[in-house]
């Protein structure tokens, strides 16, 4: 196997991966609401309608992600995604090492740094767009 097709391999690998993953997230959200995202942001002051954006950070950009549209943008709107997320619900884990000795907030970080790289990478040729430099 080329050392080109490796690297495109990989990206399809990481593109899918975090994309399902997260759209499993999304799809949980679908099904039951957002009420708990809408009161966190309502007791920080910001108004409770923002929890509907959770809906474009874990199923429009993960569904984007996986069939590799726009994948720098759509990773974009995934690690702000993550930010937030990690700030309205696990801020105070941030510097936390958990039971079992790992980051507390090591899934949230898994996605984050996982959609970094793709923001700097790109989807690759296993995409189904790969013209444009959101891609």
């Amino acid at each position: 196997m080329s050392s080109q097709k490796s690297y495109n391999t990989g990206l399809l690998i990481l593109r899918a991966s975090i994309g399902i993953l997260m759209l499993l997230h999304g799809i949980a959200k679908l099904l039951h609401g957002v009420d708990g995202i809408s009161g966190m942001l309502s007791a920080k002051g910001i108004p409770g309608f923002v929890a509907y954006g959770v809906f474009v950070g874990e199923i429009i950009a993960p569904v984007l992600l996986v069939i590799g549209y726009r994948t720098r943008l759509a990773a974009l709107v995934f690690a702000v995604n993550m930010v937030v997320a990690v700030m309205l619900a696990h801020a105070g884990d941030i510097f936390s090492l958990s039971a079992t000795g790992g980051w507390a907030i090591e899934l949230a970080g898994l996605y984050f740094f996982g959609s970094l790289a793709l923001l700097f990478t790109g989807g690759g040729k296993f995409a189904v767009s790969s013209r444009s430099w959101w891609d």
